[in-house]
């Protein structure tokens, strides 16, 4: 049995809230690179030197990459040999969030669903817990803005509908969805699983790096697919034009009801904020 103190993840939660906004993942930033090499459209071409411009400028200002730092959004998979001492894990997950939002100088943006008031720290963290054999402890953490976040869709597709409804439905959204979440975007698919599992098997396909195959060379066939029918809608980065309206497309697939085809869509901005701790 393996012991972690309350403490430890709190600060690492910190470090990775703080991290998260402030530093592009490597992947993103070479897509970027080569997405300014590609594009033909001089606004296209623009906006990426923008992108990059407003990377490095992040890395030496200790300003966010975006204003808008996101609801805190964690992955936490816990082996069945792990104990948390001096506290509850969720509760140092929240702490950690909370501490990372507050050091950092990052934006609140949690508020009451009615009232509008915000909560003022960003509180309560978003977690989804996963139990798995061993005594380790993963904590993914996502930075998910609110313009994106609204592009994002769960369906109920009819069974006959198939790959070809899926397929409709995936690049209709990000044509509908246009430069809202600040493209070039990453797009995360559920497949399968019921109602809600589809939802967060579509966010959490978006912790994968941008050059991950999926392991199922079928499903990989079917996320390249995806990304040339998106890229081919022409929107572009910031919806300007151009080749570059996505930059990835990652699947989730999971067995479903007889009767259902469930369906979800979950949109990343061109600033794919995340980090993972290991303990």
């Amino acid at each position: 049995m393996k012991t972690i103190q309350a403490s430890d993840i709190t600060e690492a939660v910190a470090g990775m809230c703080i991290a998260a906004n402030h530093e592009l993942p490597a992947d993103v930033q070479a897509a970027f690179e080569a997405g300014s090499a590609a594009e033909q459209a001089p606004a296209a071409k623009e906006i990426f030197r923008q992108l990059l411009e407003n990377s490095a400028l992040s890395r030496t200002t200790n300003l966010p990459l975006c204003q808008d730092t996101g609801l805190g959004v964690f992955f936490v998979e816990v082996g069945e040999d792990v104990q948390v001492a001096g506290g509850s894990l969720r509760q140092a997950i929240n702490d950690g969030m909370v501490k990372g939002y507050k050091d950092g100088y990052l934006r609140k943006s949690s508020c009451d669903p009615f009232t509008r008031k915000n909560t003022g720290d960003n509180s309560p963290a978003i977690i989804h817990f996963d139990v798995v054999p061993g005594d380790a402890l993963k904590i993914c953490m996502m930075a998910k803005g609110g313009g994106s976040e609204n592009m994002s869709r769960v369906t109920m597709l009819a069974p006959a509908q198939g790959w070809k409804g899926i397929k409709e439905f995936v690049v209709g959204r990000v044509a509908e969805a246009g430069p809202n979440p600040c493209p070039p975007t990453i797009v995360g698919v559920g497949i399968g699983g019921n109602f809600e599992l589809a939802a967060i098997n579509s966010k959490k396909a978006l912790m994968r790096a941008l050059d991950d195959r999926h392991p199922d060379p079928e499903i990989a066939k079917l996320e390249d697919e995806l990304l040339e029918a998106i890229n081919n809608l022409g929107i572009g980065p910031m919806g300007l034009g151009g080749k570059t309206t996505s930059l990835g497309v990652k699947i989730m697939v999971a067995p479903c009801h007889l009767a259902s085809l469930p369906l979800a869509v979950n949109i990343q901005c061109h600033s794919a904020r995340h980090k993972e701790v290991i303990f």
